[in-house]
């Protein structure tokens, strides 16, 4: 049965992105990116990025010719009558995975199905702030981050949204049309850090190193706090 369901979301995928979703985005937004090059044709591979907007995750997995799995909270997927179910079909056909955000528990087995995505040799992206900007700058970066590059040692690329939330702003209902761009950097390697991921100060280093890339990439104003603890506009 679950080998039955893959299928139908790795159909559905492709349904979204190439014939409903990505053809419609492409023609009204014109979409640029950058660096396209710098993802690998195979293999396990983190994109770690800015979140600007909610629209983020469905522009970038556009730019890349790979599927993109993202992490999404479980609430999108849990919900009653015929808008509940189109709401799941249309994530998971998307590429987004369910996940509980609670803490503790939950917490490691968000960090399982990371590691189950790269396991297979898939692509999964991953936003170091853990939540949406609320004013475009750069916000400090949670350190989950560097337990999924450390324990899958996958691939690490930068990948960063460009006027997002210019489109789509916190709040909005429906995006306005602008272009938007998605600019990827070169790998970023880890490999010094093998073996260490219960080191919380190495958490915290691969984790700022990260961010500092995003940084460069962005050009965006960082910020030492948690975005989760600024009130949203």
């Amino acid at each position: 049965m679950f080998n039955v369901e893959r299928k139908l979301r790795v159909v559905l995928y492709w349904i979204f992105k190439n014939l409903i979703i990505g053809p419609f985005l492409k023609t009204v937004y014109r979409p640029w990116v950058e660096g396209a090059e710098n993802i690998p044709a195979s293999g396990p591979v983190i994109i770690v990025g800015n979140h600007l907007s909610v629209i983020d995750s469905f522009f970038m997995p556009l730019m890349i010719e790979r599927r993109v799995y993202f992490l999404a909270k479980s609430d999108y997927f849990t919900g009653k009558g015929l808008k509940g179910w189109l709401v799941k079909n249309f994530m998971l056909g998307v590429g987004q995975l369910p996940i509980d955000r609670s803490g503790g528990k939950a917490s490691e087995a968000s960090l399982n199905t990371g590691l189950a995505v790269l396991d297979r040799g898939d692509v999964l992206g991953i936003y170091p702030e853990g939540t949406r900007s609320p004013d475009a700058r750069l916000y400090r970066g949670r350190t989950g981050v560097a337990r999924l590059v450390l324990e899958s040692g996958a691939l690490v690329v930068p990948a960063v949204m460009i006027d997002t939330e210019k489109a789509m702003p916190i709040g909005a209902k429906f995006p306005k049309i602008r272009r938007i761009g998605t600019v990827i950097g070169k790998p970023l390697d880890f490999s010094r850090f093998s073996g260490m991921s219960a080191d919380r100060f190495v958490l915290r280093s691969v984790t700022d190193e990260i961010m500092l890339e995003i940084q460069r990439l962005s050009g965006q104003q960082y910020v030492d706090v948690y975005a989760s603890s600024v009130r949203k506009p």
